[in-house]
């Protein structure tokens, strides 16, 4: 696991190796271990490395034979073994055992198409000396960031905005579009960033740089295909998932350093140390985080799943579980730090805590991310379905009932409460059928912006969130109304969110995270498989839970979906409340005009006062505070 830079210049300048060193020193914490740089006429390379594989001789950037083509590369290439015998066998000599040679003498075979060959996750730079090209491509599922900005005469790109920052013709004009849309999604979708004229290389695409003439082309290379059914039935598809998981996890056993998993307590994270113990050659190490607030605490459900899968007689799990603090503001502010553009989906800050600990013992983790995605696990997929039978009544009667059953509840103090969920599905009962998918993740709608925002917004042509919405549904393959959502969720909110949430937290760390559910080939047979193998009734992940009912006690597969989460409610009502309220009013959003003062003080008194639970928006107004602090 890495960090790349690189700077392209068009004219006859040549590449400034000062800011390539900034550049690269600015990503040390993705890659503590070794530098490299490339400096040409025309192009510049960066590297910082995390020594995973052959580490001593895995330093970046690397050559083919004859020096006309050098590569540098964030990631890990599960199917490189493979790769290497093909590639011997055609003549192709190779001084390392690094994935990242690997991917050298498969670009002298196939070009650009070398990518469709890869099972990994990825982001690289290959220079082409003898074309006078620079080749960036990005796994199939966006698990390694890739960002770039072009200007008149250079394109420079970097694994992380700290890194572009250094260069001094990075643009730094906000996107307000992007920010009108984080606050509802709490993140920015790609392509675009927080900075206008400053990209995300979207997943499964590679984007071909002319060095002499400064050409872009970018070409998507994969597309997920729901509307394509398998002909398996159950048990023989129940079967399959269960020998690619296997593989999976095997593929990304591959380390020549200490390497171990983490474990929540869910269902996802216990299959994945339950392969874990049956397949590794060592006893497995899992890390568990828990909290002094006990609605947020699952580590009795992890050392339920460690007792179970140790009777089980594979290798022994050796578990390790730690109190922390995600109040910590001062680690909020360092993370902000590190995403470079506001992202405010909390749970980064148990996933950064989780990574820093688990750093103490391993290099290399293991996770469960992407399952819910894949699988029909999130609580929304059940209830889109079960709304359909609401959908049977008037909008305009729904919509008045809603509205009176809201008056008779107490106040919703906290979404987490039975309360606050009763207000949320009478808020998602009352929405029209083509805006309910949003208005079930949404916590900040365009009610609530248009109160917030400031004078800067108003007096431009935004579109709403809703239509960003709408025109990615309309690009889905899917045909039936939940595959369509979760297609939806793997094409916006897996990448933009959960996998930014983990690279960024992880690499935080110098940790290197996998995650064997975003194995290509599970993505593609998940995509493939019928609805009804995914929600059984009101069961989620039904054929995940077939497939490896004998990792999971009881316990663990019949509990309800927690989630990652923080008490953000009571934090901004006691511990967050005066740091939160003097950098909210008196903070950049403010005084730049991003945000209406008297609105943002009625959003914490009515919270404080316990009338609302205001803290989803809260958070995403701190976090866009603290990052025009920070990063502006």
């Amino acid at each position: 696991m890495c960090g790349i830079a690189g700077i392209i210049n068009f004219n006859a300048v040549p590449v400034d190796g000062e800011i390539l060193k900034r550049m690269n020193l600015a990503q040390i914490h993705r890659g503590p271990d070794e530098e490299g740089f490339l400096v040409t006429p025309r192009v510049g390379l960066a590297h910082r490395r995390l020594s995973v594989i052959d580490l001593r001789n895995g330093r970046q950037p690397i050559a083919n034979e004859d020096g006309t083509i050098h590569i540098i590369f964030n990631g890990e290439i599960y199917n490189c073994s493979e790769l290497r015998h093909e590639l011997t066998a055609k003549g192709h000599l190779f001084t390392t055992e690094t994935d990242t040679e690997v991917m050298v003498h498969l670009y002298e075979e196939c070009g650009r198409r070398m990518v469709e060959r890869l099972n990994g996750m990825f982001a690289v730079a290959i220079y082409d000396s003898r074309r006078r090209t620079v080749l960036l491509a990005r796994d199939r599922m966006g698990q390694k960031p890739l960002l770039y900005f072009r200007t008149a005469s250079a394109l420079v790109f970097a694994s992380e905005m700290s890194a572009l920052r250094q260069h001094p013709e990075m643009p730094r004009d906000l996107n307000l579009q992007g920010i009108y849309d984080y606050f509802s999604l709490q993140y920015i979708p790609a392509p675009e960033t927080v900075f206008t004229g400053v990209f995300k290389l979207p997943p499964a695409h590679t984007m071909e740089i002319d060095a002499a003439t400064g050409h872009i082309d970018i070409v998507r290379y994969w597309t997920l295909d729901f509307a394509d059914k398998t002909e398996l039935d159950f048990p023989a598809a129940r079967d399959r998932l269960r020998e690619l998981m296997f593989d999976a996890v095997r593929k990304r056993l591959i380390a020549d350093v200490p390497y171990g998993a983490f474990l929540s307590g869910g269902l996802d994270s216990t299959i994945i140390a339950g392969i874990m113990s049956e397949v590794c050659d060592q006893p497995v190490k899992t890390f568990t985080i828990g909290f002094n607030e006990k609605n947020y605490d699952e580590r009795n459900y992890a050392r339920l799943a460690v007792a179970h899968l140790n009777r089980l007689g594979g290798k022994p799990l050796i578990h390790h579980e730690r109190i922390v603090s995600p109040g910590d503001f001062d680690m909020l502010v360092r993370l902000v730090r590190h995403y470079g553009e506001p992202y405010s989906d909390a749970s980064m800050l148990p996933t950064c805590l989780l990574s820093r600990f688990a750093r103490e013992h391993v290099v290399v983790a293991m996770s469960g991310d992407g399952a819910d995605e894949l699988f029909a696990g999130y609580n929304r997929y059940l209830l889109m379905r079960m709304m359909h039978v609401a959908d049977m009544f008037p909008l305009p009667l729904r919509r008045a009932a809603a509205a009176l059953a809201g008056k008779l509840l107490p106040s919703m103090r906290d979404e987490r409460t039975r309360v606050g969920k009763l207000h949320r599905l009478l808020r998602i009962a009352a929405a029209a059928p083509a805006n309910r998918y949003l208005a079930i993740i949404n916590r900040f709608d365009e009610a609530l912006k248009q109160q917030l925002c400031g004078d800067i917004f108003h007096e431009r042509r935004l579109t709403t969130t809703q239509e960003f919405m709408d025109a990615m549904l309309s690009a889905v393959t899917a045909t039936n109304g939940i595959d369509r959502i979760m297609e939806l969720d793997i094409m916006t909110y897996l990448n933009g969110d959960i996998l930014n949430k983990v690279d960024i937290a992880s690499m935080a760390n110098s940790l290197e995270v996998r995650s064997p559910f975003m194995d290509y080939r599970v993505v593609e047979f998940a995509a493939a498989l019928p609805l009804d193998f995914k929600q059984h009734f009101n069961r989620r992940k039904h054929i995940v839970h077939e497939a490896f009912q004998r990792f999971l006690p009881p316990e663990l597969a019949t509990r309800s979906k927690a989630g990652f989460g923080v008490p953000l409610a009571q934090w901004f009502r006691d511990r967050w409340y005066a740091v939160a309220s003097e950098r909210l009013l008196e903070g950049q959003a403010v005084r730049a005009g991003f945000l209406q003062r008297r609105a943002v003080e009625n959003l914490l008194r009515e919270h404080r006062k316990g009338k609302a639970d205001h803290s989803y928006p809260l958070f995403s107004l701190l976090v866009l505070e603290l990052f025009l602090e920070e990063c502006c």
